[in-house]
C-alpha cells in the first residue's frame, strides 16, 4: 500500500500540504481534486518520492520511496516538459529500464497498449502531438512494471479520445494502485473508487465520492 502518514511538505517558502493522511491500495483508483494552488501537485510529487516531507512519512509497501525505486511511476501534466526533445520515443519509453538496468519491455507491444503505432517510435517529441507524447509518457511509466501509478493532471492537454484511452487502460489494470489528480469532475466520478478534495493543503472526502 502507498501511504502518507501525517505528511507535511513544501518548499523554501514554507509548507504547501499539512498533516495529510492518504492510502492507495493496489487495484484502487483514488481521485484528488481541488483548486489550483491547493497543493495537489506537491502531494503527488511527495507521494512519488520527488519531494521529501518535512513532517510525517511516506511508505511504499512498508518501505521508503527511495528504497522502493521502480515501484512508483508518475505521469506529469506536460509531456513536453517531461521528455528529452533529443531522444527518440523508443528511448524515452525505455529510459527507466536502462537506468535501472532491468530487462526492457516488448516495445512494440507496450506502444500498442497505449495506442502508439510502431512508426512513431523512431520519431522525436517535436514530431508527435501532445496526445501522442502523453501516451508515450504513460508507456514509459508502465515500462517500469510499477505497483503504484501517480497521474498529475495527465489529461489536461489532451483530446477526448486520448483521455478515454489513458483512463480506460488505467481502469483495466487491477494490479495497480493509482492516484489520479484532475480538475475533471466527470472523469473522476467515472474512474475512481473514491474522491478526495484538497483545500489549502489539507484533504477531505469529496461530496461526490463513491465511498
Amino acid at each position: 500500500m502507498l501511504v502518507a502518514d501525517s505528511v507535511t511538505a513544501g518548499y523554501r517558502a514554507g509548507a504547501v500540504i499539512r498533516e495529510v493522511d492518504l492510502q492507495v491500495a493496489p487495484g484502487e483508483i483514488v481521485g484528488i481534486t481541488g483548486d489550483s494552488g491547493s497543493g495537489k501537485t506537491t502531494l503527488a510529487r511527495t507521494m512519488a518520492g520527488l519531494v521529501a516531507p518535512s513532517g510525517g512519512t511516506v511508505t511504499v509497501d512498508g518501505r521508503s520511496p527511495r528504497r522502493a525505486r521502480g515501484t512508483i511511476a508518475m505521469v506529469f501534466q506536460s509531456p513536453r516538459a517531461a521528455t528529452n526533445p533529443h531522444f527518440t520515443i523508443a528511448r524515452i519509453i525505455t529510459e527507466p529500464t536502462t537506468i535501472s538496468r532491468t530487462p526492457p519491455p516488448d516495445l512494440t507491444e507496450l506502444a500498442a497498449t497505449v495506442g502508439l503505432t510502431p512508426d512513431l517510435l523512431t520519431r522525436r517529441p517535436h514530431a508527435l502531438s501532445d496526445g501522442q507524447l502523453q501516451r508515450a509518457c504513460l508507456a514509459r511509466a508502465l515500462a517500469q512494471s510499477p505497483r503504484y501509478l501517480i497521474l498529475d493532471e495527465p489529461t489536461a492537454m489532451l483530446d477526448a479520445a486520448t483521455t478515454a484511452t489513458i483512463i480506460r487502460l488505467v481502469m483495466h489494470r487491477t494490479d495497480l494502485g493509482t492516484l489520479l489528480i484532475s480538475h475533471d469532475q466527470p472523469l473522476l466520478t467515472a474512474a475512481c473508487t473514491r474522491i478526495l478534495t484538497m483545500h489549502e493543503g489539507t484533504l477531505k472526502t469529496h461530496p461526490e465520492s463513491p465511498h
